[in-house]
């Protein structure tokens, strides 16, 4: 099924982070494709991810995609043709945890399935996804994303999540590109504060620079501190007439002196603080990095929603 804009139901819930809940599994993902690694090393154990958020009370999945590229594949030493394959592979893992949990629960229910679409930095490794100094101009953003976001959205998702883009030349050539498609997608950015993209640009710029994209979802923020959410919603509000999502990390910190997560967030607090998202404005909400299935049910029950999709 295609996600329109009738058939979305808010609040939607979607899943934390995929690379969270492996790592948490035991899985090294110290790669330059992260995640994306496991398509080729370990694709029941994205299924197995998939399935736990989805049984946590996820309405919509975000599929293993984030850091796939075709030219990433490549590098490893795979065909062109290998590495398309892979992107397929993505969206079929996702599938198959929805089919099994529609199986085990109710064929009443219809999570979503949202292929992801990570920033060109997230391709490159080298964390340029977190400022968006990029090498490339709009035009060439839109060449570099072109063959891996049609793939997917040829791919039997319902939706792409355009996610963690740092700059506003990026949001415009994938909403571009998203609007030669016929599938329906968000576009999220990552964000220094309760004002800036990372680029330093403002959410309000960014805004108004895609208003006129009626192919888009919705738009909106994750990879991002949860303290920075409620001025940001508000911020898109005055600005954006549409769909709101919001899908911030857990609040730790990471700090490089020790190698340890500070800071720790339960999962009642970030629940917490999805409420108040949600009275702002927010219409999509979730986890991103450091938030796992706990994260989910936690939302999930303080909802109080009857339905899971």
């Amino acid at each position: 099924m295609s996600a329109t804009l009738p058939e979305l139901r808010s609040p939607l819930i979607l899943d934390g982070g995929l690379a969270t809940e492996l790592e948490a599994r035991g899985y090294d993902l110290n790669h330059p494709l992260w995640s994306a690694k496991l398509l080729i090393e370990a694709p029941d154990a994205i299924r197995d991810v998939h399935l736990a958020y989805l049984r946590a009370g996820a309405g919509c999945i975000i599929s293993a995609s984030y850091q796939a590229s075709v030219d990433g594949f490549i590098s490893l030493g795979l065909s062109e043709e290998e590495a398309l394959s892979l992107l397929d592979l993505s969206i079929k893992l996702g599938r198959e945890a929805i089919n099994q949990y529609r199986h085990e629960a109710s064929p009443l229910v219809h999570p979503l399935l949202a292929a992801s679409v990570g920033p060109y930095g997230a391709c490159l490794a080298d964390g340029s996804e977190y400022h968006g100094n990029y090498d490339l101009d709009q035009a060439g953003l839109y060449r570099f994303h072109r063959q891996r976001l049609l793939r997917l959205a040829a791919g039997g998702a319902d939706l792409l999540a355009c996610e963690t883009i740092p700059c506003i030349d990026e949001a415009l050539a994938l909403g571009q590109l998203v609007a030669e498609t016929e599938t329906p997608a968000w576009i999220s950015f990552s964000c220094r504060d309760g004002e800036l993209l990372s680029s330093g640009e403002s959410i309000e710029k960014a805004a108004r620079a895609l208003a006129g994209h009626s192919s888009l979802l919705a738009l909106g923020v994750n990879c991002t501190a949860p303290g920075h959410i409620t001025s940001l919603i508000d911020r898109l509000r005055h600005c954006w007439s549409g769909r709101i999502v919001v899908y911030p990390n857990s609040g730790e910190r990471y700090c490089a002196d020790t190698g340890n997560w500070e800071g720790t967030r339960s999962p009642l607090e970030f629940a917490d603080a999805a409420g108040t998202w949600l009275q702002r404005g927010a219409d999509i909400v979730g986890g991103c990095c450091r938030t796992g299935p706990g994260h989910v049910a936690a939302l999930r029950r303080a909802l109080e929603l009857p339905g899971r999709a």
